[in-house]
């Protein structure tokens, strides 16, 4: 059984920072690429990063690139979601997910549950 946990959100002030952080466990977590989305109410799960299997290239929407910053431990089996400078625009349920190709689209094979990130402004 795959379980992916993320864990690090919260309520911040619009200019703080978060790092998220999820768990990997019941896979070969080096054997696959990792991703972030969010969903904020009412509005479909955009994508947010990702990053390879090695940790060598990573890619970020436009809306995060900049103040956002996706990185990965293999040794420990997680991935994280480096979050400056949030917006009240960020807030969101953010979810982690893990495939085996780096893409900008939602497909990825295991999904978590998620993790509320709300920005005050």
């Amino acid at each position: 059984q795959v379980y992916l946990v993320e864990s690090g959100g919260g309520l911040v002030q619009a200019g703080g920072s978060l790092r998220l952080s999820c768990a990997a466990s019941g896979l070969t977590f080096s054997s696959y690429a990792m991703a972030w989305f969010r969903q904020a109410p009412g509005k479909e799960r955009e994508f947010v990063a990702a990053i390879t299997r090695s940790g060598t290239t990573t890619l970020h929407a436009d809306s995060v690139k900049g103040r956002f910053t996706i990185s990965r431990d293999n040794a420990k089996n997680t991935v994280y979601l480096q979050m400056n400078s949030l917006k009240s625009e960020d807030t969101a349920v953010y979810s982690c997910a893990a495939g085996l190709v780096i893409t900008r689209s939602r497909e990825y094979n295991y999904w978590g549950q998620g993790t509320q990130v709300t920005v005050s402004s």
